[in-house]
């Protein structure tokens, strides 16, 4: 079994597995969350809000929107520590060990069977449905963690199902990580030189695969780079 293979073989070992007992809501669905909720996404449906009219309605009473369900349910800044699911903490350590230290949010999806009604309590439990094999996105390399988070009544009644979908990857292995240079098929050609009088005889020495260095006329010491003659003589 390669490393590859037997890493999504521990990963695969948390399907199936419950993050821990239900957790019950800290407040009962209320009017004034409602009133909140609607008002910041503009939905003016008045069963939501005006009790007459929801009376009227086939709902017979205000109900929550049901896209509404995690304002029920969501912990508060500093949740208590019976909130923490050991086994999403494991989960996420060995992402992490094996460099997938990163995440995004991909995707949600809400399954609705039943009505909340004012003064009704949510509790969820959470399970780890799947989790996929290596996969390559433009975000990098990664794993989608999926779970199914169960909404229900103080009865005991299915409200809602939830699937939310992480990607835990790998930063620096997306469409935007630096790409190894390419090997240069053909040497590049080198820039021409800047021919002046001085030294003009030098390169066209070089062309005849002649080595020619400055004189002095008058010592004989040689001097390289050319430079403006003055008493030197031109080289041979």
């Amino acid at each position: 079994m390669t490393d590859q293979a037997a890493f999504l073989a521990k990963l695969k070992a948390f399907e199936g597995r419950e993050y821990g007992p239900p957790q019950r809501g800290p407040d009962p669905v209320n009017q004034a969350m409602i009133r909140h909720w609607v008002e910041a996404i503009g939905d003016d449906n008045p069963v939501y809000v005006d009790p007459d009219a929801a009376a009227a309605s086939v709902h017979g009473g205000v109900i929550a929107p049901p896209v509404s369900l995690q304002a029920w349910v969501m912990r508060g800044f500093r949740p208590a520590p019976s909130a923490t699911s050991p086994v999403q903490e494991e989960m996420m350590r060995l992402l992490d060990g094996a460099g997938f230290t990163s995440v995004v949010a991909t995707n949600c999806e809400q399954e609705y069977f039943k009505e909340l009604h004012l003064g009704e309590h949510l509790s969820t439990s959470t399970t780890v449905e799947s989790i996929s094999e290596e996969k390559q996105t433009g975000l990098g390399t990664g794993h989608f963690v999926t779970t199914l988070v169960r909404y229900t009544d103080d009865a005991g009644d299915l409200v809602a199902n939830m699937r939310f979908r992480i990607l835990k990857f790998k930063p620096g292995t997306g469409r935007q990580a630096p790409k190894p240079a390419a090997e240069p098929t053909e040497r590049p050609p080198r820039p021409r030189p800047s021919l002046t009088q001085d030294n003009a005889f030098f390169f066209e020495g070089a062309k005849q695969h002649k080595l020619l260095i400055q004189r002095c006329g008058g010592c004989g010491e040689l001097r390289h780079p050319p430079r403006p003659f003055g008493r030197l003589k031109q080289p041979d």
